[in-house]
């Protein structure tokens, strides 16, 4: 059975803005290439997926890494929640109807962590019980709004482990308590 993993940047005060957060290094990056090479699956809110969805197509601008990252990212299968229809790309699947049966039945069919983003997106797999960790890259920014990485209060964490990824990003483990 897969794990489902809530992994994102995030400001010293709680934000996951993609846009004002300072863009990975390139020992940060590397970590990310290797997860995505490790898991099994992604499943994202349409509003995350169609910023992922740039690695989908080649840019003449990518070093190594860029490429790296692309090719990992493509392998892997992709579950789309939304409820509009979103244009999906190879590998992308929409998930429709309950969404707890669904995502219940991605976890049940697949060994290895699957990746889960869209703050909002998992403040509904949370409610449901269905998030399994959560990791958190924190940067040495505050941003004073955005998107918090917690859509919503949740029941107590227990904290896993801890990680230095480089001279300003730690990586946080919790999973549920």
């Amino acid at each position: 059975m897969a794990k489902l993993v809530f992994g994102m940047n995030q400001s010293l005060d709680g934000y996951v803005d993609h846009m004002a957060l300072p863009a990975p290094n390139p020992t940060l990056f590397r970590q990310f290439i290797k997860d995505a090479e490790g898991q099994a699956g992604s499943i994202y809110g349409r509003k995350i997926y169609e910023l992922m969805h740039y690695w989908d197509d080649d840019h003449s601008d990518w070093e190594p890494d860029g490429a790296a990252f692309a090719a990992a990212w493509r392998k892997q299968p992709k579950w789309v929640v939304s409820r509009s229809s979103p244009s999906l790309g190879p590998n992308a699947t929409l998930v429709e109807g309950d969404l707890e049966s669904a995502i219940r039945k991605i976890k049940a069919e697949h060994d290895g962590e699957i990746e889960v983003a869209g703050p909002g997106l998992v403040k509904s797999l949370t409610e449901l019980g269905l998030v399994d960790e959560y990791r958190i890259y924190l940067h040495p920014v505050v941003l004073g709004q955005g998107t918090p990485y917690f859509a919503a209060a949740r029941s107590p964490l227990r904290f896993v482990s801890s990680e230095r990824i480089d001279e300003d990003v730690i990586k946080l483990t919790y999973v549920p308590a």
